[in-house]
């Protein structure tokens, strides 16, 4: 069985399934898996940000589809690879799955992270298991700079130039894909909450040492559990290039880059974490109050989202 065609945007995605041979399923350790599905068609229409709808094989036909951002997809090869967590009796069973099962997906579904313009510097922000889709609009933005795609830019491959990942967890166990953004050649800096990996404290600290290294500013006071960042003159360049940047992980996380793109005068997006249970705008239960101009407005996190610009989430 194959999907119908689905549109290869990042806006949107489609309600078309797709049933997935299991290729390969790898323990990352501290209850993470990595897994990689002969989806062709997903494979071929996912674009950064998006998600899939998994119907998990062990469980029986009336329980919900679970969510799982997209880390990678291979058009060439019809592979597509998701990495998630066992939090629950579905990601659970998920994590039972053999080479040679099949996974009913439904997707490629939601709107994705826009690619940065030419010679933008990108700045990435992930926590746990939010860095899987940052994975994928890295080899996205990297395949671009090098040509593959007609785009140019910074090549991102000094360790300081165009794309740096600050990545956070609990310990070092919650780090992940380190070693495959690495290979990108991007610049990681990560951050543990028990200082096992990288400096301690929230994925922030990191950030805001790199901020104000740019802008020659400071770190000041305390936010939400977060480090404000430096004190920088709004819609001041921090960098010698114009900055970008994409966070996903949990929400006060998200709130604090959303307040730090806002003052820095720099692009952000946003990538929510929500319960999902249709995965395409029925049912409503996962909605968001976000910015209207001067007013507000309820959307839905899975169908009009996940990813958003910053200043227009109501935290």
């Amino acid at each position: 069985m194959s999907a119908d065609s689905i549109s290869s945007s990042a806006s949107g995605g489609s309600r078309s399934t797709e049933l997935a041979s299991v290729l390969s399923l790898d323990d990352l350790g501290a209850g993470y898996r990595r897994l990689r599905l002969g989806a062709p068609a997903a494979a071929a229409a996912a674009a950064p940000g998006q998600f899939v709808h998994v119907r998990v094989p062990a469980l029986d036909a009336s329980a919900m589809r679970r969510p799982v951002s997209v880390c990678d997809a291979d058009p060439a090869a019809g592979v597509l690879t998701l990495v998630f967590k066992i939090v629950g009796r579905g990601t659970a069973a998920l994590a039972t799955v053999r080479e040679g099962d099949r996974v009913d997906l439904m997707g490629p579904l939601g709107n994705g992270f826009p690619l940065p313009p030419a010679g933008a510097e990108v700045l990435l922000v992930g926590g746990g298991y939010g860095v899987a889709p940052l994975y994928f609009l890295a080899r996205k933005v990297l395949d671009g700079r090098d040509g593959r795609d007609g785009r140019d830019g910074l090549d991102g491959r000094d360790g300081r130039g165009g794309i740096h990942l600050f990545v956070g967890g609990r310990t070092k166990e919650d780090l992940l894909l380190l070693d495959d953004f690495r290979a990108l050649g991007v610049d990681v800096r990560p951050a543990t909450d028990d200082g096992s990996l990288g400096t301690k404290g929230l994925v922030t600290a990191p950030l805001d040492t790199f901020l104000a290294e740019r802008s020659h500013g400071r770190t000041v006071t305390r936010s939400h559990g977060h480090a404000v960042g430096p004190r920088i003159r709004r819609n001041a360049e921090p960098c010698d290039r114009r900055t970008v940047l994409y966070a996903c992980g949990p929400a006060p996380m998200l709130r604090a880059i959303d307040e730090r793109a806002q003052a820095l005068g720099a692009d952000a997006w946003l990538s929510l974490d929500r319960r999902m249970l249709c995965g395409v705008g029925a049912c409503l239960g996962c909605t968001q109050v976000v910015r209207d101009g001067d007013a507000t407005e309820t959307v839905r996190v899975c169908a009009d989202g996940p990813v958003f610009p910053r200043g227009r989430i109501v935290w």
